[in-house]
């Protein structure tokens, strides 16, 4: 029996998370729960589930909390703030944590569950996109699991050579597949007038609003190859980015010989969740099996950049090192929340990250403390540069 923290779990992956959790009560118990503002789903949660702990991100969602735990008389105890969320990610009952907080918000609580040598189901791409040697680093000094949850990097992490990066078996680089999300057709004029609701329709996947934002940017595929190249020790000439709008492969590696090893599956995250939870085993994850016949046909494409020019900004980031893809990360967060309430066009997205990278240039970064100035600097710069590119 493990005891499991969900970080984030009134979103799709923690949902995802307590679907599959809930199929093998035999080997899970979920120990705690966090939230952002959802705290009547967190309530639902918790009294399906009755955690030791609960966590809120703001005090006025704790309160309302307690005294849905108390109208229920359940034994969990509610706390609230940042400090929170690293103890539940820390403590020594807990055996397993899902990181699955969007955003810089995420990464704190996920460093302290690599400081605390947890088996770490990584699904915030921006801790690794933040501060990617400081976690690389916390991971291997306090001997921590580390098991990518997004399903690009998990099917990388099933189809690599045990050792599990390219330093070795014979791989040739990484074949990281992308959707195209909801505008991959779009002309670049198109692109001028899409809504936050029309961009918010992915048409694969289920997700929450930001991530779906990225997704239509295709900064999100930009953030993945940021993870991938902390996760499997790639660089940038390492990492192929395909567009393949049936999301059945998952992703692909390329070995020397010519071979190349894919991850199939139906888009449902709670594939990759589940062989996380359960690895080196394999669990039932309740997901629907894969019908080649039915799906026929698969297609493939290169991305176009000039259309999607999010994804170029990361590939420039990641070569650029230091502080940038901190940079990257921090402007595309103000950036997307700006278009959803609709104070940007969508295509200003993009226009918004490469004034604060151009403006602040290059910046070291070697510490915690660093990283979060940088990214407070850079949501600064971001926010002030709304008048010229709205």
């Amino acid at each position: 029996m493990q005891n499991i923290t969900i970080l984030g779990s009134t979103g799709s992956i923690g949902k995802s998370t307590l679907d599959v959790v809930g199929r093998h009560p035999e080997k899970f118990t979920v120990f705690a729960l966090s939230a952002n503002t959802q705290h009547e789903v967190l309530l639902e949660q918790c009294l399906k589930f009755r955690p030791k702990y609960a966590v809120m991100r703001d005090e006025s969602g704790a309160q309302r909390l307690k005294e849905g735990i108390a109208e229920a008389e359940l034994n969990t105890e509610v706390e609230c703030g940042v400090a929170a969320l690293e103890k539940i990610a820390s403590l020594p009952e807990v055996d397993i944590v899902m990181a699955a907080i969007v955003g810089a918000a995420g990464m704190q609580p996920a460093l302290a569950a690599a400081r605390s040598g947890k088996r770490i189901l990584l699904a915030n791409k921006e801790t690794l996109v933040m501060v990617g040697q400081l976690f690389m680093d916390a991971v291997k000094e306090n001997g921590a699991v580390l098991l990518p949850i997004d399903s690009e990097h998990n099917a990388i992490f099933q189809v690599l050579p045990r050792e599990g990066s390219l330093g070795g078996g014979g791989v040739k680089r990484i074949l990281l597949t992308a959707s195209g999300g909801p505008f991959r057709n779009f002309s670049k004029e198109a692109l001028e007038r899409v809504t936050p609701d029309e961009a918010c329709r992915h048409p694969n996947w289920v997700m929450g609003r930001k991530i779906s934002i990225d997704s239509a940017t295709m900064m999100n595929k930009g953030l993945e190859v940021i993870e991938a190249h902390w996760l499997f020790n790639a660089g940038a000439d390492q990492i192929r980015v395909v567009v393949h709008p049936e999301s059945i492969i998952h992703s692909m590696v390329e070995y020397i010989d010519g071979s190349i090893l894919a991850q199939l599956g139906n888009p449902d995250m709670r594939t990759p969740i589940a062989y996380a939870l359960g690895f080196p085993q394999r669990i039932d994850s309740g997901v629907e099996s894969l019908d080649l016949c039915r799906i026929a046909t698969l297609h493939f494409e290169e991305p176009d950049f000039s259309r999607f020019p999010c994804l170029a900004l990361a590939f420039q980031a990641l070569k650029a090192g230091g502080a940038a893809a901190t940079i990257l990360n921090a402007a595309n967060e103000v950036a997307v929340q700006y278009f959803l309430e609709k104070k940007i066009r969508f295509t200003a997205i993009s226009e918004m990250i490469e004034q604060t990278l151009s403006e602040l240039g290059a910046l070291p970064l070697d510490t915690l403390e660093e990283a979060i100035e940088i990214d407070r600097i850079a949501r600064d710069v971001a926010s002030a540069l709304l008048s010229k590119v709205a």
